[in-house]
């Protein structure tokens, strides 16, 4: 009798979750169809699993917040109208689908300059703290209490000591060893303002009010308003210490100047405004374009991401860019487990005869998503791309330039967490010469790499292929 009125108790569980995965709303019909199967064949498990993690669900009065803090800085982030830009024709759908998106302008006469690829990128960013007068804003996912981590962090305490206010975000679980090394005390102690995104507290009771898994993937640094840096490099050596058999760590950063420092600045105001409650949209001030010839300086567009705003994801805006490619796409990114979308659109300019190149690291430092990325490995080399697998270390930069004359770099990976979970800021740079230093960087990847061909897929064996194509059915619930 009770095994019979368990059986009911679970079916009716197992319909009633069904039910709801179908009548929810702005979700791919690929998730929907995937959550169904595992809440129908895992018994108990898959009902367990959706409700922890099937939904984007947060707390209402902290997306009220986000959202206030938005609607607060909206009125003062409008940028006067000679820096405004009129985009090139050929990115005019571009720009629009950015702006929808991200909420942000296309702006002119800015100058951005990639970095150098190794630790010593990590010393600029140590020279613009030293010369801060006024404030010091960092945001980053991940930052390790290693030699580069002690520095910046030495560096913020300087700055702090000296007056200058220092505002610092790391997210909880990215930068969870900073947080309990000495290096965050020493911040705190020496005047910086320290707090962490996403908390774990009290997990049985904060997994009622949002999920868990939850994360701010952001990089950003803001001196004074006038400089900022990001990219998709987080604070720590390219030995990272947490991962060190998959070193080196690859990564692109940049510097910037020009008015969208001021997009930078009202993405990490939005989040410091939305974390603590702190009013602090007096600071957004407008900067100055950056003397640049005749030319006018870069077109650049900020474009923050994040599961509270409903207007779209990255991935609508690098299809939008796809979308317009005639001659050639590169892209660069460690973790390659798109929607059906963002693949769709690869694909399609592959066809249509687009020189399509995509570099991706060989070695993963994550085994499924590896194998789920060598699942759409055989329609990506059928419809005419080129894999080129990174050898010399993991290649974590995220990066994709179209045609020579448009480019995105920033902090999003091309997978559904970076599209549909992740607090995410990247950047569009509409820029011939800036765009040619990309694809160097991209070539220099290419020249540490291996290119993998469809018949080499073929030639795996029946596991890794089964492998591979279940994780990638998968691939909508990871």
């Amino acid at each position: 009798m009770w095994g019979s009125l368990l059986v009911m108790l679970h079916t009716t569980v197992v319909l009633a979750v069904t039910a709801r995965v179908l009548i929810r709303p702005r979700l791919d019909p690929s998730v929907r169809l995937a959550w169904i199967m595992v809440v129908e064949a895992l018994p108990v498990v898959g009902i367990l699993a959706y409700l922890l993690f099937g939904e984007v669900r947060l707390n209402q009065a902290e997306v009220q917040r986000m959202a206030d803090v938005r609607d607060r800085l909206t009125n003062l982030r409008e940028p006067d109208h000679h820096v405004t830009a009129e985009p090139p024709h050929y990115a005019l759908p571009v720009v629009a689908a950015n702006a929808a998106v991200g909420g942000m302008p296309a702006l002119t006469g800015n100058r951005i300059r990639l970095l150098e690829e190794g630790d010593g990128a990590i010393d600029r960013m140590i020279d613009a703290i030293d010369r801060a007068v006024d404030h010091v804003h960092i945001l980053f996912y991940i930052w390790l209490p290693d030699h580069s981590g002690q520095k910046v962090a030495e560096a913020v305490a300087r700055a702090a000591g000296r007056g200058v206010e220092c505002r610092v975000i790391v997210d909880a679980l990215g930068s969870r060893s900073l947080v309990r090394s000495p290096l965050w005390t020493q911040m705190q102690q020496a005047g910086a303002e320290c707090v962490t995104a996403f908390p774990w507290g009290l997990p049985f009771i904060s997994v009622l009010f949002r999920r868990l898994d939850l994360r701010n993937h952001r990089k950003i640094l803001v001196v004074d308003n006038h400089v900022a840096f990001s990219g998709s490099r987080n604070c720590a050596d390219m030995a990272f210490a947490i991962k060190p058999r998959f070193a080196p760590w690859i990564d692109i950063l940049m510097t910037i100047e020009g008015p969208v420092v001021r997009q930078f600045q009202a993405v990490f105001l939005a989040d410091w405004m939305s974390y603590t409650g702190k009013d602090l949209g007096d600071m957004l001030q407008p900067v100055m374009p950056v003397p640049q010839g005749t030319d006018g300086g870069e077109i650049a567009q900020v474009i923050p991401t994040g599961p509270d705003r409903r207007q779209g994801s990255i991935s609508d805006c690098l299809a939008g860019m796809l979308h317009t490619a005639r001659d050639q796409v590169v892209i660069t990114t460690p973790y390659y487990v798109p929607d059906a979308a963002l693949d769709a659109a690869i694909r399609s300019a592959a066809r249509r005869g687009v020189e399509v190149t995509m570099i991706l690291p060989e070695r993963n430092d994550s085994i499924v998503v590896g194998a789920t990325s060598e699942g759409f490995y055989y329609g990506l080399l059928s419809a005419g791309a080129r894999i080129m697998l990174f050898r010399d270390g993991l290649l974590h930069s995220k990066i994709m330039t179209v045609d020579g004359r448009m480019g995105m770099v920033g902090s999003a990976n091309l997978d559904r967490r970076s599209f549909e979970l992740n607090y995410e800021v990247n950047m569009a740079v509409f820029d011939h010469e800036f765009v040619a230093e990309l694809n160097q960087r991209q070539d220099s990847y290419m020249a540490r790499a291996r290119e993998i061909t469809l018949d080499e897929v073929r030639d795996w064996s029946v596991f890794r292929r089964l492998r591979n194509n279940l994780l990638a059915l998968a691939s909508p619930l990871l």
